[in-house]
């Protein structure tokens, strides 16, 4: 349909007079159509539409008077409204590689009218250069032919101007003759802008770096000449030769958000030369030779033919839990825990419609002893009973002290929230021993039960890193879930926060709050520690660093407060690989006495590892406060490239050994600035 549209659209205009009255009617046009298409088609009254087909007749309409709208802000070299038009609305609503009826697209106008912004802009949004171009010359005789026809066209009216009498029809002769002319200029612009440009320069820098055993990352810059024609796409080549004879492979890039390619299907072990080019409107300019001239790929586990530490752990683990599973065979819950996922299937709307009813068992105060309470939050809104209380079970009222190794245990159970049921079976199957303990723990599995029957959802989130604690001997579990869903539950109240904090009737003092009041005091803060832990790194080489703090009955690690799921860190580089040239080089400088040994200023040159190593360590120091001088004392740690996926991996900086972990009552001799945690280390290991 679109097609057919776009086919009957250009008939019409082919029946008009092409183009705009003159130049402030262009202008005028254009604006008013985008502010038309800025319409929300959603806030129409549905009512007044008979249906379906004419509300999508509507959008199409107002689509296609948007494409006329780019192609005149592209004309009239208007940067801001083609911004604007390209940040509200996609490609394809655009048209935006559909060609006019003079067969040319809004990058072809931008180009051969020099306007590198807008042309930079288009190529961004993904636009290209019209099909009909296959050589110079069939460029060069489009743009001769529009010329002449357009100086036809004014020779025409211009005549009928001078020779009719002033009437109705003169003076739309007089309009029509304006717009010509300034087409006339527009298309007599565009070809000179083509007669005058030239074949870009070469590619200012071309880096080169080893992305796996198997493959090479090209990155690659601008040329800096001005002088030439936008350059609108890049060919990388490659070869086993200096020379590039033979040549192995090449690969054009049209998509320039990112100039950056990844040569794949490479054989380790072998060097390749890389060179990229440029090519613009009059075609492909000299190439540029890559820096370093030529990469091996390679990674740093061929250095010892290391395997990677995490190879087969998931099976390992699951097998184990099997087994685990296999030995309580005799549990009589066991196969109705088995089967219970799949028949209790609750939408989360069902589930939680029962929540809070008199009968339920959820606290709405505290008395001396241990809890656990599950906050559900969605933007700013968090859920609540109806009685706009936080959910809240009891574990043990006769408990006062929480052992931080069985709150760190609460925290693995976590983990496993489906097998919550099983667990607590076989719990009591083993509990002859009546160990204290053990009593504890089962009494948790009996309030995660509850919790979980109450809520009618099994995932309770992630445990927050600190149980919340008052004087009057209350000690609150605190598990987090972000509710992403849009759907609306019945009988369950969202409660925004700031209302549920103004609104609740305190029973404490404010010199001495209850664990409750506490809780909602600080929950703005638990709900961004919750966000911050499941944020992930982008894909790069990272430097990390290791510091301790242990404690009687814990180990802790210094982690920052924006990202606490990962150590201390700043990003040596994008690409994450260390390849096996440049692990060898690390190994050397483990072995020598500084962090950072001297080398000849020849040899920096060739190994841009040791200056991204350096920046990093100068840009850790000072965001750990510890003062640069204090940097040769430190090591990297050479045993191992931390790989946290294939996109992610570290290498670790650790402090002396008798600064790695320190212990109580001894000052920290490198005190960090504000914005750090310390975390449990069960805790961090369990971070996502």
């Amino acid at each position: 349909k679109m097609t057919q549209q776009m086919r009957d659209l250009q008939l019409a205009q082919a029946r008009k007079p092409p183009g705009p009255s003159s130049p402030n009617a262009a202008k005028r046009l254009y604006r008013n159509l985008s502010g038309k298409f800025r319409v929300n088609y959603t806030s129409f009254d549905e009512g007044s539409l008979v249906g379906r087909g004419e509300k999508e007749k509507l959008r199409k309409s107002y689509l296609f008077q948007s494409n006329a709208a780019l192609f005149e802000a592209v004309e009239l070299q208007d940067l801001d409204r083609v911004q604007e038009m390209l940040k509200h609305y996609s490609p394809e609503e655009l048209d935006l590689n559909t060609p006019n009826s003079e067969g040319l697209l809004p990058l072809d106008i931008a180009i051969m009218t020099n306007n590198a912004p807008i042309a930079r802009a288009l190529l961004q949004a993904g636009a290209k250069e019209s099909p009909h171009f296959v050589s110079l010359e069939s460029r060069s005789l489009h743009l001769s032919t529009l010329v002449r026809e357009a100086e036809q066209r004014v020779n025409e009216l211009m005549a009928q101007v001078v020779n009719e009498a002033p009437n109705a029809d003169c003076s739309e002769k007089e309009k029509q003759l304006k717009a010509w002319e300034w087409r006339f200029r527009l298309y007599k612009r565009m070809k000179a802008g083509f007669e005058h440009a030239r074949v870009p320069d070469a590619p200012s820098s071309v880096h080169l770096s080893v992305a796996s055993s198997s493959s090479l990352q090209v990155t690659f810059w601008e040329p800096l000449s001005v002088n030439s024609a936008v350059v609108t796409k890049y060919k990388v080549e490659w070869s086993c030769s200096p020379t590039f004879s033979p040549l192995l492979g090449e690969a054009v890039i049209d998509k320039l958000k990112d100039l950056r390619f990844t040569i794949q299907g490479l054989v380790s072990g072998t060097a390749y030369h890389i060179r990229v080019s440029a090519y613009n409107m009059k075609g492909w300019g000299p190439p540029q030779a890559s820096v370093p001239p030529f990469a091996i790929p390679s990674n740093w586990r061929e250095y010892d033919g290391r395997a990677p530490r995490r190879r087969g752990q998931a099976e390992a683990l699951d097998h184990l839990l099997g087994q685990v599973k296999t030995v309580h065979q005799h549990c009589i819950c066991h196969e109705p825990c088995k089967n219970q996922p799949q028949s209790r299937k609750h939408s989360v709307s069902k589930s939680l419609k029962h929540l809070f009813h008199p009968g339920s068992k959820f606290l709405k105060t505290l008395k001396r002893g241990l809890y656990l309470t599950a906050i559900f939050y969605k933007d700013d809104n968090i859920l609540v009973t109806h009685e706009d209380q936080i959910p809240v079970v009891e574990i043990d009222d006769t408990y006062s002290c929480l052992l931080m190794q069985d709150f760190l245990w609460l925290t693995k159970v976590s983990c496993m929230w489906d097998e919550i049921l099983w667990l607590r079976q076989c719990v009591t199957v083993s509990q002859s021993s009546c160990s204290c303990i053990l009593q504890t723990r089962f009494k948790m599995l009996l309030a995660i039960s509850q919790m979980q029957g109450l809520l009618g959802i099994q995932d309770l989130g992630q445990v927050f890193f600190e149980p919340v604690k008052d004087k009057q001997g209350n000690i609150l579990i605190v598990t987090l879930k972000e509710v992403k869903t849009n759907q609306t539950f019945e009988s369950v109240r969202w409660v925004p926060i700031c209302k549920l904090q103004t609104s609740r009737k305190s029973v404490s003092s404010p010199e001495e709050p209850t664990a409750l009041d506490t809780l909602l005091i600080s929950l703005q803060d638990k709900l961004a520690y919750h966000q911050r832990s499941s944020h992930a790194l982008s894909a790069g080489l990272y430097l990390g660093y290791l510091k301790l703090c242990s404690a009687v009955d814990q180990i802790r690690v210094l982690v920052p407060e924006q990202l606490p799921n990962i150590l201390c860190h700043v990003k040596i580089r994008s690409n994450p690989n260390i390849s096996r040239e440049e692990w060898e080089w690390l190994q050397k400088m483990a072995s020598v006495e500084e962090l950072v040994p001297t080398e000849p200023e020849a040899d920096r040159s060739q190994n841009p590892l040791f200056q991204e190593l350096q920046v990093a360590i100068k840009e850790l120091m000072t965001l750990m406060n510890i003062p640069l001088q204090e940097a040769k004392d430190f090591r990297l740690y050479s045993q191992e490239v931390l790989d946290f996926g294939d996109q992610v991996s570290f290498l670790l900086l650790l402090p002396p050994s008798d600064d790695v972990c320190t212990a109580p009552g001894q000052n920290n001799p490198y005190t960090p600035r504000s914005g750090f945690l310390t975390l449990p280390l069960q805790i961090f290991e369990l971070g996502e």
